[in-house]
């Protein structure tokens, strides 16, 4: 069978298409899927342009989704024939995250083999049900970007109708908490710096837009917008480049989910406006398997559907990642079979 592979040392020059071993049968408490499509995050463009350690041939991708092939002995849980989308952490199954998961030793396309394959033998525990109805990439959306909003606003976030929460660009993360939001009554102040996707942000549920190349203060105009109060909910993946705004939109003990380094890894930080507005700060790596199976009834109850920004072969891997790397995508790349 066909996998798409990282040489190493890394970089989208060295994806390779490669020719694998079919995966084995599964055994007690195994299920052997057949992938037909994936989605791309920013995790996984560190991985294959080699800014994250990994095995010379790794099998890249965390997020996949497609059919149960074959199940092992005593597996209750799933039969020949379900949809199903791949676990970020298998190991990390409910409670609160422990050092189990303070790495990326077990999630598929870093420390393991991943997703970018035709057929994939795994436990139970790597995988749940799909959203029925939806297209396998759509379901190949939830593992990473949509999980991580989930937790970041409801799991954590603890969100409520009549809260406001502010999203940062037009990401997988920002726009599932876009509509997370919005399936829970609450108030959606978005930014980006392009004017058209302000306007598509505003199809999808906006309530009020800001244009951070124009207002680079954006933080304030949060402020405005809420006659002083500040946001409740902040989905902060920019990093140190924009914590600093993030901290000033925030309302009085609101909490700012820090998600994403993409304006780098390290910064300084203003620990005295954290503090005297008494503001939680949290870092978080996407979520636990039951955290997924909450987020997964969540979907189907309110009929919400991810936003594609493109999808292409998984032989073309290497172009995905280019559109990825652009910054002109609209919501999840993609790669089907």
């Amino acid at each position: 069978m066909k996998a798409l592979t990282l040489k190493q040392p890394g970089g989208l020059n060295n994806i390779e298409v490669t020719h694998v071993d079919e995966s084995e049968n599964p055994q007690s408490g195994e299920i052997k899927v057949r992938i037909y499509a994936g989605s791309l995050n920013y995790h996984d463009l560190l991985v294959a342009e080699g800014a994250l350690d990994t095995d010379d041939g790794r099998i890249l991708l965390s997020d996949g989704a497609g059919v149960v092939e074959a199940v092992g002995e005593d597996v209750t849980e799933f039969s020949v024939g379900d949809h199903v989308v791949s676990v970020f952490f298998p190991h990390w199954q409910d409670g609160p995250a422990n050092a189990s998961v303070s790495n990326f030793s077990n999630t598929p396309g870093d420390g393991v083999d991943g997703m970018a394959t035709h057929y994939i033998t795994r436990p139970v525990s790597a995988f749940t049900r799909a959203p029925k109805g939806w297209s396998h990439w759509e379901s190949a959306t939830i593992t990473t970007a949509g999980l991580t909003a989930w937790r970041a606003l409801v799991s954590d976030g603890q969100l409520k109708a009549g809260d406001t929460i502010v999203t940062l660009g037009t990401g997988g993360v920002s726009i599932a908490a876009l509509q997370i939001a919005k399936m829970f009554g609450a108030r959606v102040i978005a930014t980006s710096s392009s004017e058209e996707k302000l306007v598509k942000l505003q199809a999808l549920g906006a309530d009020e837009v800001i244009n951070y190349r124009e207002i680079p203060n954006w933080g304030e105009k949060v402020l405005e917008l809420t006659d002083g109060v500040g946001a409740s909910h902040i989905i902060e993946v920019g990093g140190p480049g924009t914590l600093d705004q993030s901290i000033e939109a925030a309302a009085a003990g609101g909490h700012i989910s820090l998600i994403g380094v993409l304006t780098g890894f390290e910064g300084t930080l203003p620990t005295a406006a954290l503090m005297f507005k008494q503001i939680r700060l949290q870092g978080l790596l996407v979520g636990s398997r039951q955290q997924q199976i909450d987020y997964v009834k969540a979907l189907e109850t309110n009929d919400c559907r991810p936003v594609i920004d493109k999808s292409f072969h998984f032989t073309e891997l290497k172009q995905a990642f280019e559109r990825q790397k652009e910054g002109t995508h609209f919501g999840k790349v993609c790669v089907v079979w």
